[in-house]
């Protein structure tokens, strides 16, 4: 991962320094997709992504706010399936028909609220690496998270964005908990 050249002129901008992403990201993002997807890119930086997306999904929209990078992206792009929206992800509407959101944004600060916009508009799954700050991880969106004063010992993964751990006893620990993740709602993080 390498930062961009510039540095952020306001700390709203930091998130927009850390790109790109390596082969090993792009596979699993790549590996979740179906054919039948209408993908949702958000973040979409130079297309290098949404471009690859455009060839294995159906259709491939892509929110960037970097109005910069237009004068990176190759015209015409080389797919007809694939639509660039310039704008902020946190103030335009989303696309209703998508069934696939990417969000590769480690430092990703709005993640509940683009959450919320993505189950507004009845996205299904999403592939991010916004929680966990490394890796990719694929989030059913159609699945109902416990709340978190249910949720027993081991890792937990909240709809506000935070990961952590929930302690118990050392003997309660196995390795099946120790590497399963849980989907909860109402964290100590949630405000």
């Amino acid at each position: 991962m390498n930062a961009m050249a510039t540095s952020p002129a306001t700390t709203g901008d930091w998130e927009r320094m850390w790109a790109p992403y390596d082969e090993t990201i792009y596979g699993q993002v790549l590996a979740w997709l179906d054919p039948g997807d209408i993908v949702l890119d958000i973040g979409a930086g130079d297309l290098r992504l949404a471009r690859r997306m455009a060839d294995r999904a159906r259709c491939v929209y892509t929110i960037e706010l970097n109005r910069g990078l237009g004068a990176v992206v190759p015209s015409p792009l080389a797919s007809d399936n694939l639509t660039i929206i310039w704008g902020d992800a946190y103030q335009i509407p989303f696309p209703s028909n998508i069934s696939v959101a990417v969000l590769l944004m480690r430092h990703c600060r709005g993640f509940s609220e683009l959450l919320a916009k993505l189950h507004y508009v009845g996205c299904r799954r999403l592939i991010t690496n916004a929680r966990w700050r490394t890796g990719v991880e694929l989030i059913n969106l159609q699945a109902h998270p416990v709340s978190y004063q249910a949720s027993g010992l081991g890792w937990y993964a909240c709809r506000c964005g935070s990961t952590g751990f929930v302690q118990g006893p050392a003997e309660m620990l196995t390795p099946q908990i120790e590497s399963a993740v849980q989907e909860v709602a109402n964290c100590p993080a949630c405000t």
